[in-house]
């Protein structure tokens, strides 16, 4: 069995980061390991506050879960401070041709920032090379300094972050737009340079919000990976096992809807 490793932050409530992504793991088919970026106290519906885990703890995790269960894919999401995100890149550094999705997760849905703004420049160290980036639009315009009102903005946005930062592949998430939840996917062909562009259309599923639906599915999309897919196939499969997961989401005593992941 192929195993995919998570870093990111952990959310009490199970619906988004690590122990999300876990369960996306194990639906699947893949073994899910997991290393924690953050302690977040939050309820689903609002975070509390976050609590980045000590950098060196964090690189020692690591390196030793890397040796131990030398994962197929790896997928990033939340990483909290710039002292984290640098261990990151120290730890993945000796990695060769590994596929890689980063979710650069800026803050969450209450606006409570998820990443010291002053780490923005090592996430692009960190991106830089990567396999494949899952920005949604507002996360796109810090990373561009551009602002995107219409599509075409956001086609130049995610072709920039694309060329910046020579990665395989930009997903522009549209979920948090008005109207309909279109994304738009950029990649490059490693061997021709070739550039492939493609909107794919995404019908709103009546209901209130759901919760980690971003961690969803950039662990589906790092998963189908370590099953040897295509990188537009995997984003294809990953579009279509969120957009079920929403469909069947539940609600919690509270209020917040959570993904199904089974």
């Amino acid at each position: 069995m192929q195993s995919v490793l998570s870093i990111a932050g952990s959310d009490p409530t199970g619906g988004a980061g690590i122990l999300a992504d876990c369960q996306v793991f194990q639906a699947h088919g893949v073994h899910g390991a997991a290393v924690p970026t953050a302690l977040t106290i939050q309820d689903g519906l609002r975070v509390k506050q976050v609590l980045p885990v000590f950098p060196s703890a964090l690189l020692d995790q690591l390196r030793v879960t890397l040796a131990a269960v030398e994962p197929a894919a790896i997928k990033i999401g939340m990483l909290g401070s710039d002292d984290v995100v640098r261990n990151v890149i120290l730890a993945l550094a000796p990695l060769q041709n590994i596929p890689v999705v980063i979710d650069p997760v800026l803050a969450a849905s209450d606006g409570t920032l998820l990443l010291q703004p002053r780490a923005y420049r090592s996430l692009r160290d960190l991106m830089t090379g990567r396999t494949l980036i899952t920005p949604n639009w507002h996360e796109a315009e810090i990373l561009t300094n551009l602002s995107l009102d219409r599509r075409r903005d956001g086609e130049k946005a995610a072709h920039q972050l694309l060329e910046e930062l020579n990665v395989g592949g930009v997903l522009l998430k549209g979920g948090h737009l008005e109207g309909g939840a279109d994304d738009f996917f950029v990649s490059k062909d490693a061997a021709t340079g070739e550039v492939q562009t493609e909107w794919f259309e995404g019908a709103r599923i009546p209901g209130d919000s759901v919760h980690g639906t971003g961690c969803a599915l950039s662990a589906s999309i790092a998963a189908e990976l370590a099953k040897g897919r295509s990188l537009r196939e995997a984003v294809i499969a990953g579009r279509s096992f969120v957009r079920g997961a929403i469909e069947g989401a539940h609600a919690l005593p509270n209020g917040a809807r959570l993904l199904a992941f089974s």
